[in-house]
């Protein structure tokens, strides 16, 4: 049965909080068969039903066992769009991301990561735990543009700051553009730190970074 993008897209995002994964599947089948632009499938169908799970985790309706069944809903979801992603091909610059020492949360990372790949940067993803100086030596080896830092805790956020002052003790901080996201953070707490930006979602923080490249 033939549905509309919007029904596919709440779908989706439905999908996920409810951790059917094989519904997912057969939704994002869907997408691809009835020409929905795959990108706007991640961001307004899969990426919003693991924001919402997110938020009933913060409101301890859903605990981790639910948490981990819809980031599994979400990524079944993620292994059937991602190959119909057209990828630009005009290269937009590059990106060292990662999750900030302390935290091993990586489901934002993750989106973001696909997300900037398909529009155009190449993108060296450090993975999660990952100490403020990897992050510095990595952009300078990469000869990288952006360096991308993420968090879902408050406990790590001082983690972002020593990026940005070990990047100004090392006289490099004009090299680089620092952005940074995740549940805590805010516009605030960016410029605070002296980060060149924040984003909310992966497909904001898409826009940010070609801005910073522009």
């Amino acid at each position: 049965m033939s549905m509309g993008k919007e029904q596919l897209l709440q779908g989706l995002d439905t999908a996920v909080v409810e951790m059917d994964e094989e519904l997912v599947i057969r939704l994002a089948n869907q997408v691809i068969a009835e020409g929905v632009d795959p990108f706007e499938a991640i961001d307004q169908g899969l990426s919003k039903g693991m924001e919402r799970a997110g938020q009933l985790f913060e409101e301890e309706e859903y605990f981790i066992p639910e948490l981990l069944m819809c980031s599994d809903a979400m990524y079944a979801g993620l292994d059937v769009l991602k190959p119909h992603l057209q990828t630009t091909r005009e290269k937009k610059g590059t990106v060292v991301i990662g999750v900030i020492q302390g935290d091993t949360h990586d489901i934002g990372k993750n989106l973001v990561k696909i997300m900037l790949e398909t529009s155009g940067f190449d993108v060296t993803d450090l993975g999660r735990d990952i100490a403020p100086a990897r992050f510095v030596e990595t952009a300078i080896e990469k000869n990288a543009q952006i360096i991308a830092l993420s968090t879902l805790m408050t406990t790590t956020m001082d983690g972002m700051q020593e990026v940005v002052q070990l990047l100004v003790s090392q006289g490099i901080r004009d090299r680089f553009k620092v952005i940074v996201g995740g549940g805590p953070i805010s516009p605030g707490f960016a410029a605070r730190i002296g980060a060149d930006g924040y984003a909310t979602n992966a497909a904001e923080a898409v826009k940010l970074a070609k801005r910073l490249v522009a």
